[in-house]
């Protein structure tokens, strides 16, 4: 039988230019489909033949240059004279041996002949300690070069005809030979420690990681696999908190591009989540369900609140209906192929918009939903799939849609409220392509005054298109409070409800609804007295508000006569020109981040100028406090090319950036000192936790100013967010013309709890005794230079906390400018003298809670 085969092989060889490669070992012939490995088995490595060694040494198959011997020495790779590039490969798994068991008989680089010695290794050691003998011998750029022949089953001997190569012909295959590269392969199991495990950011994150390196990676869980490419495969593994997941890489950069992607992962399990960002900026109301067996009023349904507030108008039933494509192809595949890349290329660069807009008005969780989009629509999974169909004669629309549907079908099978999501985004984009395809289910929908939008669910991108001066509440049959469309609800404030099930369907359309969507409630066909006392309700919340607005360019001071100053905290130019409108004294904390992020190089001198430059004019002279960059490797972004750090909080932020990249900070400050006229801007330091640091940074500005030309003194501040700082007030206050109070931070970091996660929020309290005795530390250490101390944190801006921050001295509250308003009239009312003595009371209390009830007791909201 042997001999017949071995005629077979050799009646082929007629031509000359042919490759012809030896068996390197004596053993049993097995084929490449049924070595025992699937990353060898499918031919990611490239076409060959496996064979089961009977001997303990591999011999060259050919004559040619060792190209790369494998650190461990279990693989070697030759180049032939017509650049064949041959992978010999020993055992399955057998890098994880570590070199054990394998001796090398020749070196990288050197020229071997044909049956020469290349390793020699212990049969009896690997067979115990790998999963299997079976060697491959693969052809690596198989782009250049076609297996002709091959040996058939049975015993090859040392030295017989194994396989016969002949080159291709083409560009492609000179390609393939001109760039040709050795093959490696690295395997590495991991376990995914953060809340979600691999979900979209965390998994297009671990795509970019191998993006540009020489080496495929693929993710293995339990028996199912997925490239890295392809997030919506990686979704569909189901590979979730605490799952042991395996990477396998091949390529020449394969223990690169593996190790690269397990750092991404391993990251994740730092903070980096998907969606708690996200979440922890708009977290989700608390439920006020019904009393148990408490009955409904008639004509009321339940639902889950998802956004607050009281809404009355006319129910209208949002377009939710399937947009149906026809199948087949109007014309040719080439064709219906162009328009779906121009169709994917208009969304795309549709959400990349939504993205900048979203990102400069601070909506940042809005942004991340839709940069998530932007991931799964270039997925090569979705794409790849659409093509196979249209070349089969379906239309666009047709085959966009079902490589989608077959996507959703497979997060479904996966229970994890997540995957749902994510499935609820592909309903998105597929339907984002077919509009784009010039493909719809009915006219737009035309809103009356007051709407109430219902629907089984929303979409980000439903949202994102709704004329939001018309729509009051919007109500769904499904979805949840955390759901990305109840998330832009809370952002852009529209009462929203959700979870209502299919009775919300059986309401008429047109049907005048009373929405208390803070009681999780929506009621129907109510009563003239009901929608009287909900318009009466949103009317004086509403009035409260306005009267508030119309005070709120005066300025603010308790009834006893100590000045406050009320300050906006901004990010954009919008922002800014809301600032002037709702009243605030002055800008208390510009975050520039915003111009740092989402773009591909770092902002210029001149763009730092010109962007502060009309925030200052739309402040109408009002001065601004601005802070210098304060991202690190917890942030996005592409250029900075930070290692990944194993706790971001604690890592480069702030001005410890500077270290690192000081350009970043010099051009920022140039920026800055550039702003007309002198004096309209401030500049705070962010993340400073010593004197040193203060005064290294102070002397770069007072440089940088002279180079500048000024000669007028320069203020410069100082963030209180660390308890170093708070405890070192007085040495700061030395060099530093205020203090501004980031209490966000300072409570993170006093009580060591993150406070991005959603489980310890209700811990996380700024009022803790520990927080507030570090600010009145803070307040005594500026009082000794006399210097202000001013809070640009989010307990600025909460009314329960306003009197105490002032009664420990504290003489500015910068809060969002929405809020400013309130935060005056909340002022107003105060007496310096009562917050001075009950502010001290509390710091003797024992918890957030309790500093809480007691300044609500003292100091009671309408």
């Amino acid at each position: 039988m042997r001999r017949a085969e071995e005629s077979q092989l050799n009646h082929s060889i007629d031509n000359p230019n042919d490759v012809v490669l030896l068996a390197p070992f004596t053993g049993p012939v097995v084929p490449l489909a049924d070595v025992p490995d699937p990353v060898f088995a499918e031919g990611m490595f490239g076409d060959g033949i496996g064979i089961d060694p009977l001997d303990n040494v591999l011999v060259s198959p050919c004559d040619g240059v060792v190209t790369h011997l494998a650190r461990t020495h279990h693989a070697v790779t030759l180049r032939t004279k017509e650049g064949a590039e041959i992978l010999v490969h020993i055992g399955i798994d057998t890098v994880e041996l570590g070199g054990k068991g394998f001796t090398p008989k020749v070196q990288q680089g050197a020229t071997v002949r044909a049956g020469e010695a290349l390793i020699e290794f212990d049969t009896d050691f690997v067979a115990q300690h790998a999963p299997s003998l079976v060697s491959v011998i693969a052809i690596a750029n198989g782009d250049a070069f076609d297996v002709i022949d091959r040996a058939g089953r049975g015993v090859l001997k040392a030295g017989s005809r194994m396989l016969v190569l002949r080159q291709k012909h083409g560009e492609k295959a000179d390609t393939a030979r001109a760039g040709a590269v050795v093959l490696d392969e690295a395997r590495r199991s991991l376990t995914l420690s953060h809340a979600g495990g691999l979900h979209a950011r965390p998994a297009a994150r671990a795509r970019e990681a191998a993006r540009g390196l020489d080496a495929k990676v693929e993710v293995r869980y339990e028996g199912k696999k997925a490239p890295i490419e392809s997030v919506v495969g990686l979704l569909g593994l189901g590979a979730g908190e605490g799952a042991t997941i395996e990477l396998v890489g091949i390529g020449a950069q394969s223990q690169q591009a593996v190790d690269a992607v397990a750092a991404e992962l391993l990251r994740a399990g730092q903070g980096e989540i998907e969606e708690t960002p996200a979440r922890a900026k708009s977290p989700a109301p608390a439920v006020k369900p019904a009393a148990s067996g408490e009955p409904l009023p008639p004509n009321t349904l339940a639902g889950v609140c998802a956004a607050p507030g009281i809404a009355v108008g006319k129910l209208v039933r949002w377009d939710d209906q399937e947009i149906v494509p026809p199948e087949q192809a109007s014309g040719a595949s080439a064709a219906e192929s162009r328009a779906l890349d121009k169709a994917i290329a208009q969304v795309d660069a549709e959400l990349g918009e939504t993205v900048r807009t979203a990102s400069q008005r601070g909506a940042v969780g809005e942004a991340g939903i839709f940069a998530v989009h932007r991931v799964l629509l270039e997925d090569p999974t979705l794409v790849d799939a659409a093509r196979d169909l249209i070349s089969l004669g379906k239309s666009a629309g047709f085959a966009w849609r079902e490589a989608i549907r077959a996507q959703i079908a497979l997060l479904s099978n996966v229970q994890d409220e997540l995957l749902a999501e994510r499935a609820a985004d592909l309903r998105d984009i597929e339907k984002r392509v077919l509009r784009a395809l010039g493909l719809s289910s009915a006219a737009a929908v035309e809103l009356p005054p007051e709407a109430v939008l219902a629907a089984t669910e929303f979409t980000p991108s439903d949202l994102s298109s709704i004329d939001r001066t018309r729509v009051t509440a919007l109500v769904m049959a499904r979805g949840g409070a955390t759901s990305h469309a109840a998330i832009i609800a809370r952002q852009i404030g529209i009462p929203a409800l959700v979870a209502i099930g299919d009775a919300l369907h059986a309401i008429p359309e047109g049907t005048q609804v009373v929405v208390d969507a803070s009681a999780g409630r929506i009621e129907h066909a109510p009563t003239a007295l009901d929608v009287e006392r909900a318009r009466n309700e949103r009317e004086r919340l509403a009035g409260v508000r306005e009267a508030n607005r119309k005070l709120s360019g005066e300025a603010a001071s308790t009834k006893d006569g100590r000045a406050i100053e009320v300050a906006a905290n901004i990010a954009t130019l919008d922002d800014a020109k809301a600032a002037v409108e709702n009243g605030a004294d002055s800008v208390g904390l510009l975050r520039t981040e915003l111009l740092f992020i989402h773009r591909q190089s770092a902002p210029t001198a001149a763009e730092h100028a010109q962007s502060y430059q009309g925030i200052v004019e739309a402040l109408q002279g009002r001065t601004a406090i601005i802070r210098t960059l304060d991202v690190g490797a917890d942030k996005e972004v592409d250029y900075l090319t930070l290692p990944p750090e194993e706790n971001p909080a604690l890592g480069l932020r702030g001005v410890r950036l500077a270290q690192v990249r000081p350009d970043l900070l010099d051009d920022q400050l140039r920026g800055l000192l550039a702003v007309k006229p002198a004096g309209a801007v401030r500049i705070l330091l962010p993340m400073v936790t010593d004197s040193g640091e203060l005064q290294r940074l102070r002397a770069r500005i007072d440089e940088l100013a002279r180079e500048a030309g000024r000669s007028d003194p320069v203020e410069v501040g100082v963030m209180i967010e660390v308890p170093s700082a708070a405890l070192l007030a007085d040495q700061l206050a030395k060099h530093a013309d205020f203090l501004s109070i980031g209490t966000n931070d300072l409570t993170q970091y006093t009580l060591a709890m993150d406070r991005c996660q959603p489980d310890l929020a209700a811990l996380s309290d700024g009022l803790h005794p520990a927080v507030l005795r570090l600010i009145k530390t803070a307040v005594q250490g500026a009082e000794k230079h006399g210097k202000w101390v001013g809070v640009c944190g989010a307990l600025g801006g909460d009314p329960v906390a306003a009197p105490l921050l002032i009664g420990l001295g504290v003489t500015e509250l910068s809060v969002d400018p929405g809020s400013v308003p309130g935060i005056k009239a909340r002022v107003r009312n105060l007496d310096y003298q009562l917050c001075r003595q009950r502010a001290e009371d509390c710091l003797a209390l024992e918890s957030a809670q309790a500093v809480r009830a007691a300044s609500r007791e003292i100091w009671p909201r309408d």
